[in-house]
């Protein structure tokens, strides 16, 4: 069964749905291309393509979709998304409304995005464009979840500004698809609307036919050319869909909602939805609820995580300590608050930092509360069995004293998930070789500040040979006076500018070699 099919509330008819007549879902679309898998709803619908590529089947027509396509599809059009690649899943945002509850002659035409006689229309946006509808939608299901002071007329107003910008792209693009099929869908249409509005107290084919003036073979043939189903497949379909809506977003007994959907043979009911769905109603809703106490954990999670960040980003060490006990507490996998609190702030940081948007005491009171949390977790990451990213000797060579910038490129690298060996200054090119071949280390960060000392670093890269890891221990050098010739010339491995290239060239050489 389509996900999306499981998902979509009829907006227009729905009295279960509080509040605004809105729906938003980002959902990935799978390979599998059936015509049995098209849907029917009666509000408009904005989908915006947000990655892969694949097929649009709006009607009877197959149209190509990629990232960056929007489409806008007009009241009860059957269509469905379909990937055309299993590795890169076709992403897709939905937004479905009520046109009723937010403009005066319920059409999404009035503001530009249909012309006439045409159910659906499609623009390619441009970057600029396709970031102006994110922050639309961004912002509107903003206003859903926090519910504030007048976030009704604050949607509405949303909601008006995104179909005037989408209209006015799609006119200026003329993009839109000529989906009118004339008489036949005229008929499917209205036939699917009787079946929306009469589900509770049953519908038959001879009843619509009767009511469209058209035969009830004309009309059986039509579901099956237009729709790619019998009449009865798709009352069923929209029966289980009720039926799969009502459990999932009410307390009714099983017996209720088999009325509410216009059945009265409890056994006919129990094997139709089995065929849907692959389980009991029971299972279902038991199934449904635990997916949404899993969704409502995983946003908490996301909430306190990003807290972490940011006053990880911001130097508050302590508030960093107690956001990390409290993610801990709730549960969090001490990796996930390491991976996604603590290094993905310090990466903010470093980039800042290569940026010069900071400097060096904003990397200092960052790197102090990153260590506040990493105490907290150190025992969690032990137990867990988590590895760092790799190991990684550091020093300034000898004859030299200065360390200011060898602590900042310590400082990344363990923003990057590394465990670094601090040698500290003055640190002799053999103690360099053989503290990284009894540490298990990868790498060996060299830094100099005077000239007279960098040719330790060569000293190093003789070290390495003569116990025989040369390529097999990395060589970084790094240093005021140090260039990427210098480094060259004595054969060193890397070299970079500043301790956040440092950082960033030390995880790409060690994800190479696994």
């Amino acid at each position: 069964m389509n996900s999306y099919l499981r998902q979509s509330p009829r907006l227009k008819h729905n009295e279960l749905f509080k509040g605004l007549p809105i729906f938003h879902a980002k959902i990935e679309h799978s390979i599998s291309y059936d015509k049995r898998h098209l849907y029917s709803h009666d509000t408009p619908e904005l989908t915006l393509v947000l990655s892969g590529s694949g097929i649009h089947r709006i009607q009877d027509m197959d149209v190509p979709c990629q990232a960056g396509d929007i489409y806008v599809v007009n009241a009860d059009t059957p269509h469905g998304y379909f990937s055309s690649d299993a590795k890169a899943p076709l992403t897709v945002r939905h937004l479905l409304f009520d046109a009723s509850a937010f403009m005066t002659d319920e059409s999404a035409a009035c503001r530009g995005v249909f012309r006439e006689s045409e159910v659906a229309a499609y623009a390619m946006l441009n970057e600029k464009t396709f970031g102006e509808v994110t922050e639309l939608l961004d912002t509107m299901l903003e206003e859903l979840d926090e519910k504030r002071e007048n976030y009704k007329q604050c949607i509405t107003a949303y909601l008006d500004l995104l179909l005037i910008s989408v209209g006015r792209y799609i006119n200026n693009a003329m993009k839109n698809i000529p989906t009118s099929r004339g008489k036949d869908w005229e008929i499917i249409s209205a036939a699917t609307r009787m079946i929306a509005d009469r589900i509770t107290s049953g519908v038959t084919l001879e009843e619509i036919s009767k009511s469209l003036f058209v035969s009830t073979g004309r009309l059986s043939r039509l579901f099956d050319k237009l729709t790619g189903r019998s009449f009865s497949e798709y009352l069923r379909s929209v029966r289980m869909a009720k039926a799969c809506l009502l459990l999932t977003e009410s307390d009714m007994t099983v017996g209720d909602i088999m009325e509410s959907c216009g059945l009265h043979d409890a056994n006919s009911f129990y094997k139709a939805f089995y065929h849907h769905t692959g389980m009991t109603p029971n299972n279902y809703r038991t199934n449904e609820k635990n997916i949404k106490a899993e969704e409502s954990k995983g946003k908490k999670f996301m909430v306190i995580l990003s807290e972490i960040s940011a006053n990880l980003q911001a130097g508050k060490a302590k508030l960093v300590r107690e956001m990390v006990a409290t993610a801990i507490s709730e549960g969090i996998p001490a990796e996930n608050i390491l991976r996604d609190g603590l290094l993905s702030a310090m990466t903010i940081v470093g980039e800042k930092f290569k940026n010069n948007e900071i400097y060096v005491p904003e990397v200092l009171v960052a790197a102090r509360a990153m260590n506040q949390g990493v105490e907290l977790l150190k025992p969690l990451l032990i137990a867990e069995g988590v590895e760092p990213a790799g190991k990684i000797v550091i020093g300034t060579v000898h004859g030299d004293l200065h360390d200011i910038g060898k602590n900042i490129v310590k400082m990344m690298l363990e923003g990057k998930g590394f465990e670094v060996i601090d040698l500290g200054t003055d640190v002799p090119a053999k103690t360099f070789v053989d503290s990284a071949i009894n540490n298990n280390c990868q790498i060996i960060c060299c830094s100099a500040l005077l000239t007279t000392t960098m040719n330790v670093m060569a000293d190093v890269v003789r070290e390495l040979d003569a116990a025989g890891v040369r390529g097999k221990i990395k060589l970084l050098v790094g240093g005021a006076p140090v260039t990427e010739e210098f480094a060259n010339s004595i054969g060193a491995d890397g070299y970079s500018v500043d301790a956040a290239s440092c950082a960033d060239l030390a995880l790409k050489m060690v994800k190479e070699e696994k």
